[in-house]
């Protein structure tokens, strides 16, 4: 995501994370100030039973990468799967919150100012690759991993052009290991507009053994952000991420 640099509250761990909704469901809440705020949940993906792919293959396959492409992956990508000029759209990422939803406590939030450059995660808790502004690093507490339910808001703005069909798809990988597959459906973006949207993250209940090596072993867990727009992949990012704050 990218945006300008703000302090961020105190950070329990990174939104986007690690699980496969219930039920595909939308509602909207009205915002602070006016307008209406999508919540979202993710698609159920049984996602063993899609066809075993690998990042060289879709790199071969000449021609658009699918949903049901990324859905056949087993490992982290390597490298990125489009370039930052496929994103035709201007598709914008300006505000980026999370929080526990179950005490409503901001875990972290970051915005740009407006006609700011590139977003840079704030020092304590992120470190932006300032070559691609494609890839995060976060740092969280060990905490973060036994949260069960987590909101991430995300503001965006797009171009001239309307967006029919906005879909991510968010994967989540420990030692090659997939942890979890998130699918959340944006739906229809008017031109030019500012959208917001939180997407509703029910984590999977980890093993003890499995929470203490992801904490033992710093920046081994990883994701995939892929982003479609009709069914074509128009943005990837990359994230990875430590749960050993404060030890």
């Amino acid at each position: 995501m990218n945006g300008a640099r703000n302090k961020p509250t105190q950070a329990l761990g990174k939104g986007p994370a690690d699980a496969d909704g219930g039920s595909e469901a939308t509602h909207r809440d009205r915002r602070t100030g006016g307008g209406m705020l999508k919540k979202l949940k993710s698609r159920r993906s049984q996602t063993e039973k899609w066809p075993v792919v690998t990042e060289a293959e879709l790199r071969a396959l000449g021609r658009d990468i699918s949903p049901d492409h990324v859905l056949g992956l087993r490992a982290v990508t390597e490298d990125y799967l489009c370039k930052p000029e496929d994103n035709i759209f201007n598709i914008d990422f300006t505000r980026f919150k999370i929080r526990d939803l179950e005490t409503g406590t901001v875990l972290f939030e970051i915005a740009k100012p407006p006609n700011s450059g590139p977003m840079e995660g704030e020092e304590e808790s992120g470190d932006v690759d300032t070559t691609s502004g494609r890839f995060v690093r976060y740092q969280f507490t060990p905490a973060f991993l036994k949260l069960r339910t987590v909101g991430a808001t995300v503001e965006f703005t797009v171009g001239d052009q309307p967006i029919n069909s906005f879909r991510m798809i968010e994967r989540h990988y420990f030692q090659g290991r997939l942890l979890k597959n998130f699918d959340f459906d944006f739906g229809f973006c008017i031109p030019n507009s500012r959208n917001t949207c939180e997407h509703i993250y029910e984590f999977p209940q980890l093993p003890e053994d499995l929470i203490r090596q992801m904490v033992e072993h710093p920046y081994e867990t990883r994701s995939d952000s892929f982003y479609f727009v009709d069914n074509k992949l128009i943005m990837h990012n990359k994230a990875d991420y430590a749960y050993n704050g404060g030890l």
